[in-house]
């Protein structure tokens, strides 16, 4: 008796593992080139903005440059998302460049003090969270199967049931192919505007391809390691 007990609270456990694992908690089903697909068929693209320094400039250009903004959004005809990332700055691939220029070095006393600012920037680099850095994105969706005011507006149930969602079919597969195909024509589109408007104020943007959007991600999911390991810049 006991041992059927075990049995069934076994086979229970497996069940509910393979609920709610990893793979079936997460919102988004595939990266396809430069384009997140979501559980719900909808798809998103994430592009990375630079920033603008209003206090380098005067109380006029201030306020150009913020009803240039207000014009940006009231003009927008579908929903954004703006993303403000805190990070530290990750000095990996200045250490890298640094390394190299060092190696080429001869005078031997400059060779010496180059290989202690390349320590120093090691340690610097390892302590994550003494130098903090602001990042910006804008996500730009699109819906397939509704308004984009509904697909916002999904209650935070039906969201959660679309994750849970996960069991892929053949048929299930080939209708999000085809959907995708269309859809990543108006997603193009919006990304498009959403440039032109960001430019025209001095920003730059940067729509992020797979191996950024998988770095992305796995930094935001895994926020404590640090960030060569989400590096698949060399894998994808």
């Amino acid at each position: 008796m006991a041992s059927l007990t075990k049995e069934k609270q076994s086979i229970i456990k497996s069940s509910w593992d393979k609920i709610f694992n990893t793979e079936t908690m997460l919102p988004f089903s595939e990266i396809r080139g430069n384009t997140v697909l979501m559980k719900d068929w909808s798809i998103r693209a994430i592009m990375k903005v630079s920033w603008l320094n209003l206090d380098l400039k005067n109380a006029e250009e201030q306020e150009v440059v913020i009803e240039q903004y207000r014009r940006f959004l009231n003009w927008l005809e579908f929903p954004v998302q703006i993303l403000i990332r805190n990070s530290y700055l990750d000095l990996s691939q200045y250490i890298g460049y640094m390394r190299q220029k060092v190696s080429l070095i001869e005078n031997a006393v400059l060779k010496a003090q180059s290989d202690n600012y390349l320590q120093f920037l090691e340690t610097i680099d390892l302590k994550q969270g003494l130098i903090y850095t602001k990042e910006f994105y804008v996500v730009v969706p699109y819906y397939s199967d509704w308004d984009d005011n509904s697909g916002v507006s999904k209650s935070w149930f039906s969201q959660f049931m679309a994750v849970l969602d996960s069991t892929e079919t053949p048929e299930k597969i080939i209708s999000r192919y085809r959907s995708f195909v269309k859809n990543k024509t108006y997603l193009d589109t919006r990304c498009s505007l959403v440039v032109d408007g960001l430019s025209s104020l001095g920003m730059d943007v940067e729509r992020l391809d797979t191996a950024e959007i998988v770095s992305l991600l796995f930094k935001f999911y895994n926020p404590m390691l640090h960030n060569s390991q989400a590096d698949y810049s060399g894998v994808i």
